[in-house]
């Protein structure tokens, strides 16, 4: 039987990019480092929830002082889904935290946000709200 196990992204700043998903409700479930292939792996899951990974792979600097790789993103890939308890408060904590709101919950409904790296996440409101300011007002930001 075909299992899922998890999404992979790749990441330049490994401790940005976890503090981004802790800010919308993920915790840290396990993290592997390996000195022999310099890199390492933070898998991250809503609580509870420990088979909807999410793995940050950030692949370590080159020992010989050059540049890191840099990774475009591409629109192809599409997003990461999560469903959150209440949309407002959770882009609220994003805003407060320095994040941009690319695609405000104008419709209590869903909004886009983009990690450090630019993977554009979309957050989807458990049951309804209603339309509130100052989302309804918010305009666009940017790609989502």
């Amino acid at each position: 039987m075909t299992k899922y196990l998890h999404t992979m992204i790749r990441v330049t700043d490994p401790e940005a990019t976890v503090r981004f998903f802790e800010l919308i409700g993920l915790t840290e479930t396990r993290r592997m480092e390996s000195e022999k292939g310099r890199f390492t792996l933070i898998f991250m899951a809503p609580p509870g929830q420990e088979e909807a990974e999410v793995e940050l792979t950030y692949n370590w600097p080159p020992e010989d002082g050059s540049a890191a790789e840099v990774y475009g993103g591409g629109r192809n890939f599409g997003h990461l889904a999560y469903r959150v308890p209440n949309i407002y408060a959770t882009c609220d904590k994003l805003m407060a935290a320095g994040v941009t709101i690319n695609r405000p919950p104008r419709d209590g409904h869903m909004a886009f946000v983009r990690t450090p790296d630019g993977i554009s996440i979309e957050l989807l409101q458990d049951g309804y709200l209603d339309p509130a300011e100052p989302w309804v007002s918010m305009p666009n930001t940017g790609a989502w």
